[in-house]
């Protein structure tokens, strides 16, 4: 009786692996898209500042649902002397997210309140700017 090489049972069994894996579908745990592409998935629009909140909506502009919708909240602080400014920057970051899922075309509100008060401080402005951090978009079988 003949024996087949190792060599050969080695090749045989990596190829057939690798013809097996080419039928499952790829799916990637994230990607990661520049500003203009996520805005024509998820953007933020209606965006009111007062003292203690920032309200605004998140639109879906996909034929797809999102969920997991991270938005950054930036309170960021200019100088009215921008060539001298103070030692203490009381610029700061939130992250908040939004707790629903929001449908193909659909819209959510949201308004953010932050668990500590701004700093009062003079020589200066906040700016706020809210923008979208991450989501999800969920893929349904057949779209």
């Amino acid at each position: 009786m003949k024996t087949v090489p190792s060599l050969v049972l080695v090749s045989f069994f990596a190829l057939a692996c690798l013809t097996v894996g080419g039928f499952c579908p790829a799916v990637w745990a994230q990607t990661i898209r520049d500003r203009a592409a996520v805005e024509r998935i998820v953007s933020v629009d209606k965006v009111s500042v007062t003292d203690t909140s920032v309200s605004g909506e998140v639109i879906n502009h996909s034929r797809n649902a999102v969920r997991d919708v991270q938005l950054l909240i930036r309170y960021i602080w200019f100088w009215d002397n921008e060539t001298k400014p103070g030692s203490n920057d009381p610029s700061v970051s939130f992250y908040y997210n939004l707790p629903d899922e929001i449908p193909p075309g659909g819209r959510a509100s949201f308004t953010f309140k932050p668990s500590q008060p701004l700093a009062r401080t003079s020589g200066g402005h906040f700016e706020t700017v809210a923008s979208i951090a991450g989501f999800s978009e969920v893929f349904l079988p057949g779209r």
